[in-house]
């Protein structure tokens, strides 16, 4: 496959460049989640219909009513588990992702160092305020500033 690009165009008027970007201006807002319990085939179907790189596993730790994260589940940690035998093993069993998390107000570099510093492709955004979930920030939204941002 290749792209055809307009060497003229330096980015959009509608992002900002990596420079003053903040992690709201790249995030997905929302996270797809599912229950420790769940089967590896249930959060591979999630993924593979939603078109998502990662589930938040939601705990049973509850805080005024509400479920709080456990882990991240990436794809690579369904595809090991997968390939290793584990399709009877559970969301929590598998989540090996480390949980790196950010507010929506932190630089956009500041967190793409984070995820650097981790070696993890996610990081989950977290609302300071309310102390829950409200987003996932991903390389490939930081790939989105650095393509389309203003030059």
């Amino acid at each position: 496959m290749s792209a055809t690009t307009d060497p003229t165009y330096h980015g959009s008027f509608l992002m900002p460049s990596i420079a003053h970007a903040t992690v709201a201006d790249a995030m997905h807002p929302g996270i797809m989640t599912c229950d420790p319990d769940a089967a590896l085939t249930q959060v591979a179907r999630m993924m593979a219909t939603h078109h998502v790189h990662c589930i938040a596993v939601m705990g049973i730790s509850h805080v005024h009513g509400e479920s709080l994260v456990w882990g991240i589940i990436s794809d690579l940690d369904v595809v090991r588990a997968g390939i290793s035998g584990g399709a009877e093993k559970t969301a929590a069993a598998i989540a090996t992702s480390p949980i790196v998390s950010v507010a929506p107000s932190t630089p956009l570099r500041e967190a793409a160092e984070l995820m650097l510093t981790h070696g993890t492709p996610h990081v989950l955004v977290i609302d300071p305020a309310k102390q829950r979930p409200v987003g996932m920030l991903s390389t490939l939204d930081v790939a989105g500033i650095l393509a389309w941002g203003e030059a």
